[in-house]
């Protein structure tokens, strides 16, 4: 009785150790270039040194003959009470999706721990072997995850092949292709909403820049009347880009800036350069680029393509560049010399980082033959894209939504945004990250910034943000200005209760849940 007691108790724990270990994983993109085991030592208080193994304890008292079935189940429903409050209270920003691969990794779990449960009910090793299993539950969902990667090599062949069989019959469809370190998902919406005036397009939604996303999106959006796809590329490793190219065949392509991101993984910068510029030497000879001018990376790479490259910016010379450049907290407006005639373009969009995407969609766009009439309107009508620069409101306080991601170049840029607003200017930040060795000096570069424009920082996560309130001391900030917290909910109390009716408030990043200190 004592055993079975000891069983019901101890699954009930294990599926909530599961599901945060499943949480992690999902978040770690299944381990892709190790992500997941690195979360699992980066954090091993979380995921290894756990209260977990108490149950040793209990275990040498069974060395002496004494039934120990009672004692552990006990002490697994104790550790189940304990980690559903955890848990409960938690600060979770994308919670476990359920997906189908999620699915088939908890069927191989649960055959997994039927299997050692058939073997070992009857064994003095019983409950050691259990409690390490549930201290370990991190390696054990790494070891599903490895032992599934046959199956899901098999369901990706089988989508992969449906989505090329749907690609091959799309005649009358043009593919364009957008990556770059920084602000793929708002050039390609930026460039959809231009291009829609005229021509039935599509992009790919959200952030679906993965073989996975692309295929999704092919498999169960695209319709057979479509003109153009407009798909998303992303990378964290070299030729990766090129899988994706060699998947949908793009025929045009927009690099939008090359920065540091996904360092770690990169390894160098000249990586990085290399694999963005994949979509560009995928092109096809009549094909077209958009670069951008005013990125010395892009500017300085020798293209091995001979298709036509245009060029973006605005502080250099070249094919499209906005001038006449106007800011309010309202949006922008600014004009482009096209064909010798210059044209004035504005947008409730803000940032110098959406003038260069709005620049690469104005010239793709005017380059596949759209007029300037309808490009003029089509940018007026560019939606605000979510969690990037967008404009919100909480009450009397104005938000500056830019927490998907952050980096260096659109930081700076964030912050400038933020300095053009009128009144109290606030921001609300974990820093960056990825950014290997030179994290902390772009973190403190970044402190550096906010200290010349806000006048309230609230800092999340003491550990991650030391570079921030390093460079904020070295300039002299106001440190009763100064809030470092732990949970960015904690964020919203103090700005609702310490800054002006009317403030500005920029949301610069938000880190998964797997950087949570």
């Amino acid at each position: 009785m004592g055993k079975i007691l000891f069983f019901m108790c101890y699954f009930l724990y294990v599926i909530l150790r599961s599901k945060k270990s499943f949480h992690m994983l999902q978040q770690n993109f299944y381990n892709n270039s190790n992500r997941y085991v690195k979360w699992i030592f980066n954090n091993y208080k979380k995921s290894i040194l756990t209260v977990d193994w108490l149950f040793s304890i209990i275990v040498i008292i069974g060395l002496f003959g004494i039934d120990i079935g009672y004692l552990m189940a006990v002490f697994y429903f104790i550790m189940f009470i304990y980690y559903y409050d955890y848990l409960k209270f938690e600060q979770v920003k994308i919670g476990l999706k359920l997906t189908k691969r999620i699915g088939r990794m908890c069927i191989t779990l649960f055959i997994l721990y039927v299997l050692l449960v058939i073997f070992y009910k009857d064994s003095n090793y019983v409950y050691f072997l259990f409690g390490v299993l549930a201290s370990l539950n991190s390696f054990v969902i790494y070891l599903v995850n490895v032992i599934n990667k046959p199956v899901e090599k098999m369901v990706y062949l089988h989508f992969f092949n449906m989505a090329k069989s749907k690609l091959k019959n799309m005649n009358r469809m043009s593919v364009i292709g957008v990556t770059g370190s920084y602000g793929k998902t708002s050039s390609k919406n930026i460039l959809a909403d231009i291009m829609k005036v005229k021509y039935d397009v599509m992009p790919t939604p959200q952030n679906y820049n993965t073989p996975y996303g692309l295929m999704l999106t092919i498999n169960n959006k695209m319709d057979k009347f479509l003109e153009y796809f407009i798909a998303e590329m992303g990378a964290c490793e070299v030729g990766q880009i090129k899988e994706l190219c060699d998947f949908v065949h793009p025929k045009y392509g927009i690099i939008t800036r090359i920065g540091v991101a996904h360092l770690d993984s990169f390894k160098t910068e000249e990586n990085i350069i290399k694999t963005k510029f994949e979509l560009i030497e995928s092109l096809p000879h009549d094909g077209i680029g958009v670069l951008n001018a005013d990125d010395p990376k892009q500017v300085g790479y020798s293209i091995k393509n001979d298709c036509r490259i245009v060029w973006v910016g605005i502080d250099n010379d070249c094919d499209y560049r906005a001038f006449d450049i106007k800011y309010t907290y309202k949006g922008m407006s600014f004009k482009v010399n096209i064909d010798g005639t210059d044209y004035e373009f504005s947008s409730s969009l803000i940032g110098r980082a959406n003038i260069y995407n709005i620049l690469a969609g104005i010239a793709l766009s005017h380059e596949l033959g759209m007029n300037i009439s309808d490009i003029q309107r089509g940018v007026r009508s560019i939606k605000p894209i979510e969690h990037r620069l967008q404009m919100k409101k909480m009450g009397n306080i104005n938000i500056i939504d830019d927490a998907y991601n952050s980096n260096p170049v659109g930081s700076s840029m964030a912050v400038e945004a933020l300095s053009l607003m009128p009144g109290e200017k606030v921001i609300v930040t974990p820093g960056m990250i990825e950014l290997k060795d030179k994290e902390y000096d772009y973190n403190y570069q970044f402190g550096v910034e906010i200290s010349k424009v806000c006048d309230k920082v609230i800092l999340v996560g003491h550990k991650q943000t030391r570079a921030i309130q390093d460079a904020l001391k070295d300039n002299n900030y106001d440190e009763s200005n100064l809030y470092v917290i732990d949970d960015v909910k904690e964020a919203f109390n103090i700005v609702g209760r310490d800054c002006d009716a009317g403030a500005y408030v920029l949301l610069e990043n938000d880190l998964p849940d797997i950087f949570n200190e």
